[in-house]
């Protein structure tokens, strides 16, 4: 039985194509002295339901990469493509969740996770019963009426993932949603992120620190040379799904690790 990223990359070989394309993209920032360059020449593809992990020195434009795939940049250089469209500007069908939660503090689990529908002028019936789903969805159904100063960290980015799902993309951004955590809840989040995948089926594009999470969670891991990040290694990950904890320990995984490793340098 074919998995759906299978189906997605046969929908590739037919003609369908990518869900995301980037084609030889760039971004510069404008400064006193002529600019600074983020990324450069970058091109790969995403298929629908795949996930990609973003690993790279510090420096090295992983989140210009993310900004750019969610409009809220311009590459200077190239063309970022939705299903086969040029990027241009924001899209409710991509969602983008950032290292801090920025969860407003006088509104409960629930009231954040149902803002965006809100802002939206959807009617309060809908929105309440999609914020129910996304609270059930993220694990928080015993905190749906628990405000932020009240939540552990892992619990905050629970929101903010459920937050950014309430719009239903088909595409999930993260930019180190969990770099600020203990290395223990980084794990379980992980594993929440997981889960979700498997219930919601979004494309996910995460950048990370972590080689070890990375391997874990991703189909495919791009390795960014330092500034300006070019792709050094494109990394197919053929580890089984659904996946457990004790596959890091396997001598597969480890080699994969190394992998990525030596390419980062």
């Amino acid at each position: 039985m074919r998995t759906d990223r299978q189906v997605a990359i046969q929908a590739d070989k037919v003609g369908v194509g990518p869900l995301i394309e980037a084609q030889e993209l760039s971004h510069t920032y404008p400064t006193d002295n002529g600019g600074v360059r983020a990324i450069a020449d970058l091109s790969f593809s995403v298929a629908r339901h795949e996930i990609i992990g973003v690993v790279g020195p510090s420096g090295c434009g992983k989140t210009t990469l993310l900004k750019v795939m969610a409009g809220l940049l311009s590459p200077t250089e190239g063309k970022m493509l939705f299903e086969r469209e040029v990027l241009v500007g924001p899209r409710r069908r991509i969602g983008l969740v950032f290292q801090k939660a920025n969860l407003m503090p006088w509104r409960t689990v629930i009231q954040n996770i149902s803002l965006p529908l809100e802002l939206s002028h959807h009617t309060t019936a809908l929105t309440r019963e999609r914020a129910i789903e996304m609270v059930e969805l993220v694990g928080l159904e015993d905190f749906a009426d628990t405000y932020p100063h009240d939540l552990s960290g892992g619990m905050e980015q629970r929101v903010a993932i459920g937050r950014t799902l309430i719009h239903a993309p088909d595409v999930l951004l993260l930019d180190e949603p969990f770099g600020a955590l203990d290395a223990l809840t980084r794990e379980k989040m992980g594993l929440t992120l997981l889960e979700i995948w498997s219930t919601s089926r979004p494309t996910i594009v995460f950048v990370t620190h972590s080689i070890t999470e990375a391997v874990f969670l991703a189909d495919r891991v791009l390795v960014l040379t330092p500034r300006p990040g070019r792709i050094r290694l494109a990394l197919d990950v053929k580890l089984p799904r659904p996946r457990e904890l004790e596959m890091t320990y396997t001598s597969e995984f480890g080699a994969l690790a190394r992998q990525v490793r030596a390419a980062i340098g």
